[in-house]
């Protein structure tokens, strides 16, 4: 049969894959709730949910590089990639050994629309269709609590040396309009580099998120940008609920609820 992917590419699967490898931390995830742990066969060192995994698969490397040999001895039916977590010469070189599925998030309903994809692709379209049932209604109830908290302004960094923030075409921007954070660098693209003194002059954000990955931001960090601009409040947040997809969502509600209530007692 012929299958798209979420860059609609092409993929004819002729039976349902019985050997997966996946290459995208948050799609391991998925994978696993989808009830298809048993036919993961390969995984990369940051897929660390569920912790047990990867001491039962092999490692095939991380999202950026990876060990073709291993990669091909495992013999795998289908190969799952992401267009930002790896680069298009990975999916090229791939090609030649499986399928490839490439993903494309920068919105829930694109998170929607995979789960779907992989119902279908790997025939467990009951489970996808139930976890996307619960997270429609999760949305739902958090979109109405949303209407009374007020928009605050933020800056949402995720790497240092060279400062890096989250902007636009992103999970991470998108995570944080529901949440009613306007983005200060909203209107660039993806994750740029920007002048973090230039920001506390003109951007002047009231809130400044420090992301625990990819960059794992510390206290020591928070206290450095405290000296920059002092009426700024800074918080270290859990990067996996700002751009993990898939079923990390489930969590990531009440994660952003705690945070609001965390919020309000700072202003």
């Amino acid at each position: 049969m012929l299958y798209k992917d979420q860059l609609n590419r092409l993929l004819q699967i002729e039976s349902v894959p019985k050997r997966i490898i996946s290459l995208v931390p948050s799609q391991t995830e998925l994978l696993v709730d989808l009830g298809l742990e048993d036919v993961i066969v390969g995984v990369t060192k940051f897929c660390i949910h569920p912790e047990s995994l990867r001491k039962k698969k092999t490692i095939v490397g991380g999202t950026k590089q990876v060990h073709y040999d291993k990669i091909k001895e495992l013999q795998p039916d289908i190969i799952l990639c992401n267009k930002e977590e790896n680069t298009k010469e990975m999916v090229i070189k791939l090609e030649q050994i499986a399928q490839v599925h490439v993903s494309d998030i920068s919105t829930i309903d694109d998170t929607i629309e995979l789960i779907a994809q992989y119902g279908a692709i790997f025939s467990v379209e009951d489970k996808a269709t139930e976890i996307t049932n619960e997270l429609i209604y999760l949305l739902k109830d958090f979109t109405s609590y949303m209407c009374t908290i007020p928009v605050r302004s933020v800056a949402y960094f995720i790497w240092k040396n060279p400062w890096m923030v989250a902007a636009n075409n992103t999970i991470i921007n998108h995570l944080l309009s529901i949440n009613n954070f306007e983005n200060v660098y909203g209107k660039l693209e993806r994750y740029p580099e920007i002048d973090v003194e230039q920001m506390m002059e003109e951007k002047k954000p009231e809130l400044i998120f420090l992301s625990s990955e990819p960059y794992p931001f510390k206290q020591k960090d928070v206290e450095e940008l405290q000296l920059l601009n002092p009426k700024a409040k800074i918080i270290l947040v859990n990067g996996e609920y700002f751009s993990w997809y898939g079923t990390r969502l489930l969590g990531a509600f009440d994660y952003f609820k705690n945070l609001h209530a965390i919020l309000e007692a700072k202003f």
